[in-house]
C-alpha cells in the first residue's frame, strides 16, 4: 500500500483525490496531512475509501515529513508557498506532486531548480493538459512528420468562468504570481511539450478593459448597492444570468488584481515563433481552448471544448477529422493519466510524464511574460537573466 502526506488539503487537491486518485481503485492510501484549517480539511475527505478520524494531522509540513514513512507526497496550499514545501519534500527525497505554478517569483524557481538538482527524487507537476488525449494525439501526428516540420503555432484559451479570477483569493496576484502563472502555464506547457523547442526570447502585452474601478476594497456583493443591477453580482448572475457564481468580493473595487485579457509572442531556437493569447470575460459557446500548429506539408489544430482534432492537408482536399472522448476524468482526462503516473512514480515503475524541470521551464516563461508586459520590452528566457 503506498502511503500518502498531502500539504494543503485544499479544493483542487481533494478533489483529485476523492474524484480521481481514490476512484482508480489502486493501492495507495492518505495517510497524514498538514492544513491551516483542520476541520474544513476534514470535512473536504467525503468518500467511502477516506476515513478522516483514521488520518493524522499535523500543524507542520516539517512535523509530518519527520515523523511519516511516505510513499508520495502532494502539495496544494496557497500559490505562493509551492516552492518552499516543495524544497522540504525533495530535501528528505520523496516523490512529489505539485501543484501549479511550481513558483511565483524568479527567486523561488531558484531555489527549486536547485532543489530539483540535488533529491533523487521524481516530481509530477499537475499539468493535466499535456496528459490529455487530445494533446498527446497532436504529438503523436507531429512527431511522425505528416505536417512537416512546426513553423508557427496559434494558441488561445478565451475562459468561460474567469470571473473566478476576479471574486475570489485568485484576484490577490501576491499569492497567485498573476494569471499568466494561472492559466498560461498550463498551455504554454503543452506547446513546449509538443514542439520540444528551447524559447529564447519573448514579448508580451496584458490589458485591464472589464474587470476595474473605484468600489472599496472590501466591498462584497451582498453590501452592494448595486446588487440588483449589477451583472457582475451573485444574486444578477444566479437569478438572470442561470450562472455559477465563483465569489461575492466586488470585481470592480480597487483591490481586484489581475488583467482580463493577455498575449505573448515567444521566439524559439530554431527561429519560429508561437502566440499566445487568453481572455476571461469570454463566457458561454464563446469558450475556447486549444492551437492551431502549422507545418509546410498541413496544419494541426484542436479544441478541447469540442473534443476535435483536425488535420488540414496543404496539397489535399480532404480533411481528417478525430473526435476525442475527453470526459474520463476532470481537465479533459488529463487529470486520471497524471494520477495514475504519479502512483507510478511512487511504485518507482514509472518516469515522471510531468517533470519539474518542465514546470520550471513553464514558469520562467510565465514570470518573463509578466515582466515583459510591465517593462514594455522584449525578455530573454533565462533563468540567471
Amino acid at each position: 500500500m503506498l502511503k500518502i502526506g498531502v500539504i494543503g488539503y485544499g479544493g483542487r487537491t481533494g478533489d483529485l483525490i476523492k474524484d480521481v486518485l481514490l476512484e482508480l481503485k489502486l493501492d495507495v492510501e492518505i495517510v497524514a496531512f498538514t492544513d491551516l484549517d483542520e476541520a474544513a480539511a476534514r470535512a473536504r475527505m467525503s468518500h467511502p475509501r477516506l476515513h478522516p478520524e483514521t488520518i493524522r494531522y499535523y500543524k507542520t509540513a516539517r512535523e509530518m515529513l519527520d515523523s511519516e514513512e511516505l510513499d508520495g507526497c502532494m502539495i496544494g496550499t496557497r500559490c505562493n508557498t509551492h516552492t518552499s514545501y516543495a524544497v522540504e519534500v525533495l530535501r528528505r527525497n520523496i516523490p512529489l506532486f505539485l501543484e501549479k505554478p511550481v513558483s511565483t517569483t524568479i527567486e523561488d524557481l531558484r531555489a527549486l531548480a536547485a532543489a530539483g538538482k540535488a533529491t533523487t527524487a521524481q516530481t509530477v507537476v499537475s499539468f493535466p493538459l499535456r496528459t490529455s488525449g487530445i494533446v498527446r494525439k497532436a504529438k503523436a501526428i507531429i512527431d511522425s512528420g505528416e505536417i512537416g516540420e512546426i513553423q508557427h503555432v496559434q494558441a488561445y484559451n478565451n475562459v468561460p468562468y474567469g470571473g473566478c479570477y476576479y471574486h475570489s483569493w485568485y484576484r490577490d496576484e501576491s499569492v497567485t504570481g498573476g494569471l499568466f502563472l494561472q492559466k498560461a502555464t498550463h498551455d504554454l506547457d503543452y506547446i513546449q511539450y509538443i514542439l520540444g523547442h528551447r524559447p529564447v526570447e519573448l514579448c508580451a502585452m496584458e490589458s485591464k478593459q472589464i474587470y476595474k474601478g473605484d468600489k472599496p476594497a472590501g466591498l462584497r456583493c451582498p453590501d452592494c448597492p448595486e446588487e440588483r443591477t449589477c451583472p457582475e453580482s451573485e444574486w444578477f448572475m444566479t437569478t438572470y444570468k442561470a450562472d455559477h457564481p465563483h465569489g461575492d468580493l466586488c470585481c470592480f473595487s480597487t483591490a481586484t488584481g489581475n488583467h482580463d485579457s493577455a498575449s505573448v509572442l515567444i521566439r524559439y531556437d530554431t527561429g519560429m515563433h508561437v502566440c499566445y493569447s487568453q481572455n476571461f470575460f469570454a463566457r458561454k459557446n464563446a469558450q475556447l481552448r486549444g492551437a492551431r500548429f502549422l507545418g509546410y506539408k498541413g496544419t494541426l489544430e484542436f479544441d478541447w471544448y469540442t473534443g476535435e482534432l483536425l488535420v488540414h492537408k496543404h496539397d489535399e482536399p480532404v480533411d481528417v477529422c478525430y473526435k476525442l472522448d475527453l470526459t474520463a476524468s476532470s481537465h479533459f482526462g488529463g487529470d486520471k493519466q497524471l494520477m495514475l503516473n504519479f502512483c507510478g512514480v511512487m511504485a518507482g515503475t514509472e518516469n515522471s510524464e510531468s517533470p519539474l524541470e518542465d514546470g520550471i521551464a513553464s514558469a520562467l516563461l510565465c514570470l518573463k511574460a509578466a515582466e515583459s508586459a510591465r517593462d514594455h520590452r522584449f525578455a530573454e528566457v533565462l533563468l540567471d537573466a
